[in-house]
């Protein structure tokens, strides 16, 4: 079941996410986009949070300052938005011992998401999943009442493979992985994405994309200010394109860019017609902006970049 938001001229597509019975803005803020910002900047972005119509924030305990950010904004917007973050702990104390500490920072009783961060190596899964694991301390958190869902997140080429296993071990509530075009263009990839869909779709788990207008890891000679881990597509056009590549798959949920400078273009691109798909345009943009995949696998696959989603 699908509704629409309209703010100003934007239209904001909401969706239930997944089983949780919530209505979520289909672009997620991803609030890594706060990380380093001062309190002012925060303040500003989170406006135009409300602005565009957002109702879903993404965040981390991992996120510098996000948590923090989210603060003096979550007083009078809590019970307006699906408040998710994120643990890297593998064991079931550390994991329980960070929720509380975000909970702490962002000034709630409960969070309605938390999720197992970039869980796609196998020995860091094995930790996570066996007694006394991470799962087993956010299982009784969420018993608890400190927490409503329970998610699970990956970086690189494994990660919907990874969520398959994962979602086989635990119902978890949500995944979230790589999703672009370059991403899809492998096909090794595509199919372990394919099968994830149609697990997520036959357990009602919601899936949320990453990295929709990636252009590239950074190089040396870039000018451009760096307010991601990765150089964004800059060019309005391409980022229409890379937006609608997401968007025209209606099960699918965005994650804004941690460059909150991407987040107005992001939500336009998404409230005007999606375009139809030519490859030939998506080919011509990889060309232009010299475009290359983020990850590659065994070469680029690093688990390094985890501090922003």
């Amino acid at each position: 079941m699908v509704t629409i938001v309209i703010v100003d001229v934007t239209v904001i597509e909401r969706s239930i996410f997944g089983r949780t019975n919530h209505f979520s803005s289909r672009i997620i803020f991803g609030a890594a986009a706060l990380g380093a910002m001062s309190e002012r900047k925060a303040e500003e972005t989170l406006s135009l949070v409300n602005t565009l119509g957002l109702n879903h924030i993404d965040v981390a305990a991992s996120y510098g300052d996000a948590e923090l950010r989210l603060r003096p904004w979550l007083v009078e917007n809590r019970e307006h938005v699906f408040l998710a973050t994120k643990t890297a702990h593998r064991d079931g104390d550390g994991a329980r011992r960070q929720l509380e500490e975000s909970l702490v920072r962002m000034g709630v009783d409960c969070v309605d998401l938390i999720q197992l961060h970039n869980l796609t190596d196998q020995e860091g899964w094995e930790r996570a999943m066996k007694s006394g694991g991470a799962l087993e301390g956010l299982v009784r958190a969420k018993e608890e009442g400190l927490v409503r869902f329970i998610g699970v997140t990956g970086h690189g080429t494994y990660a919907p493979e990874m969520h398959t296993k994962s979602l086989r071990e635990y119902d978890f509530d949500s995944v979230l992985v790589p999703y672009n075009y370059l991403m899809m263009t492998n096909a090794t990839y595509a199919e372990d994405f394919g099968r994830l869909r149609l697990l997520c779709k036959e357990k009602s788990v919601a899936i949320q994309t990453i990295k929709s207008v990636a252009a590239r890891r950074w190089q040396k000679g870039d000018d451009a200010k760096r307010f991601s881990w990765y150089k964004p597509i800059s060019c309005p056009e391409a980022i229409k394109r890379a937006v609608d590549f997401v968007m025209r798959e209606s099960d699918l949920f965005l994650n804004s860019s941690s460059d909150a400078g991407l987040l107005k273009v992001t939500v336009d691109a998404a409230g005007s017609p999606i375009e139809c798909l030519d490859r030939e345009l998506f080919e011509a943009d990889i060309q232009e902006h010299g475009m290359e995949p983020l990850f590659v696998r065994d070469v680029s696959d690093d688990v390094l970049i985890a501090k922003t989603s």
